[in-house]
């Protein structure tokens, strides 16, 4: 066993959860950031049709997100549980593989987004006078589909082995980078929005270079082995059910975006879109902490279970439900407090700022409750739960689209950004009632391995 599994097995689980999820944290943050940066650069300097421009690729970056993140996340809860397992062999076998989907994935679509470019913005809610910046965006965006891809899924896998501060470290290079490329190429070189998407595809080309060389040092104890990148079906659809539940969560909630984006662009103008992107934005600070400890809790869970040790998985938990819930309360207070602050950081129109605030407060209501959500996705996906986690996931899809569709009509506006927090109050109660059972469970499983030992020790 490697040493970072020794600590993932050993210490104690609250300094654990939180040396894993500080860099987490700080790393999601810091991503969280240069997106905001971004979208600065861009209202400042472009103004707000290139927010808007921005807001309408965004579902399009989702969608590669969602192949990225179902590759990371099935393949780092099956390598978490197998180096519980202390199962080296397997875990190595998951690594070659993932890396042998996500690069195909990745340059498909690569090829067929830009292939299909003025269709799909078209059907992501584009319109005609938001085209151009949209367009000039989203097509030096999916040239670099392989770097975010690679990056991204191969970050989930660092983090599943233990090695929260690489992981940490990958999303930094990545963030700061794009930083000081965005005031370069927009400011310096006046590219405009194609400065904001050549400095992103740049920055997380280096940060590929970076993981390639963490991998091939041998600091990491998983091994690139060129046998292993050949696919083995039963593997691949191991990977891709445990992932399932965050590829629909990503795909549906890309779903989400084009339907609000019509319906803005149906019900307002091309400055509503422009404020449900800074909304997407300003939130994000919000989610990536939760996000961070999340993943922080992920390979000590699936470790732990892997283990049989179930005390200490109901432990970490349960302090991650308090941790993420603490988040996700101080962000709502923030954010309702200030919202009007948050707002004219990206634009100084007086109809922007008064438009995003009002939207906001709205938005926002039930963020509270989002830190306990965020952790049941994660319990489910840890113990190789496919299923489990994809109802949890499809069952708030089922909700909020079926309000945004409705309420418009009734509501306006408004009826868009309070389909939110009425969708998150129900996936709320659901995620509650499917969690419950689920600790029962493994209070069962301990106390069966309990008497068990009892029993053999008394023999």
């Amino acid at each position: 066993m490697s040493n970072n599994n020794h600590i993932l097995a050993d210490e104690h689980i609250g300094r654990l959860l939180f040396k894993l999820s500080l860099p987490a944290m700080t790393g999601m943050v810091v991503q969280a950031l240069y997106n905001v940066v971004d979208t600065i650069f861009v209202g400042r300097v472009v103004g707000p049709l290139g927010i808007a421009g921005i807001t309408i690729v965004f579902p399009i970056q989702m969608i590669v997100m969602t192949v990225a993140i179902m590759v990371g996340v099935g393949g780092a809860s099956i390598i978490s549980r197998a180096l519980g397992a202390n199962d080296l062999r397997r875990a190595n076998k998951t690594l070659g593989n993932i890396l042998s989907i996500i690069i195909i994935l990745g340059f498909s679509v690569a090829i067929l987004g830009n292939i299909f470019l003025k269709q799909l913005l078209f059907i992501f809610g584009t319109t005609a006078t938001i085209l151009p910046f949209a367009s000039d965006y989203a097509s030096i965006i999916l040239f670099g589909t392989i770097f975010f891809s690679f990056a991204m899924t191969t970050n989930s896998i660092v983090r599943a082995e233990g090695r929260a501060t690489i992981a940490m470290t990958t999303m930094l290079i990545s963030a700061v980078l794009n930083i000081i490329l965005d005031a370069t190429f927009i400011l310096g070189f006046h590219w405009g929005i194609k400065g904001a998407a050549w400095a992103t595809v740049l920055s997380q080309a280096v940060t590929v270079v970076y993981l390639v060389y963490y991998f091939l040092s041998g600091r990491s104890s998983l091994k690139i082995i060129p046998a292993f990148f050949r696919l083995e079906r039963k593997l691949v659809r191991e990977i891709m059910a445990i992932g399932s539940s965050a590829f629909v969560r990503q795909v549906s909630g890309s779903l989400i975006a084009v339907i609000v984006n019509h319906s803005l662009k149906h019900y307002g103008s091309d400055l509503a879109i422009a404020v449900y992107g800074i909304i997407n934005r300003t939130t994000s600070f919000v989610f990536m902490p939760m996000f961070g400890i999340a993943q922080g809790a992920q390979p000590i869970i699936g470790y732990n279970y892997g283990a049989r040790r179930y005390d200490k998985t109901r432990r970490v938990l349960n302090l991650a439900v308090e941790w993420t819930t603490a988040f996700s309360t101080i962000g709502f207070l923030l954010l309702m407090l200030f919202p009007r602050q948050a707002t004219s950081l990206f634009t100084n129109s007086p109809d922007l700022i008064a438009w995003g605030t009002h939207s906001m407060r709205i938005f926002i209501l039930m963020l509270p409750t989002l830190g306990f959500q965020v952790i049941g996705g994660t319990f489910f996906q840890s113990l190789g739960l496919a299923r489990k986690a994809l109802y949890l996931t499809i069952a708030r899809q089922l909700v909020v689209i079926p309000l945004i569709l409705s309420l418009p009509p009734l509501l306006q506006l408004d009826g868009i950004w309070i389909s939110f927090p009425i969708a998150d109050f129900i996936f709320f109660i659901v995620t509650w009632k499917m969690y419950q059972p689920q600790i029962q469970r493994l209070k069962q499983l301990s106390g069966n391995l309990k008497s068990a030992v009892a029993a053999k020790v008394s023999i």
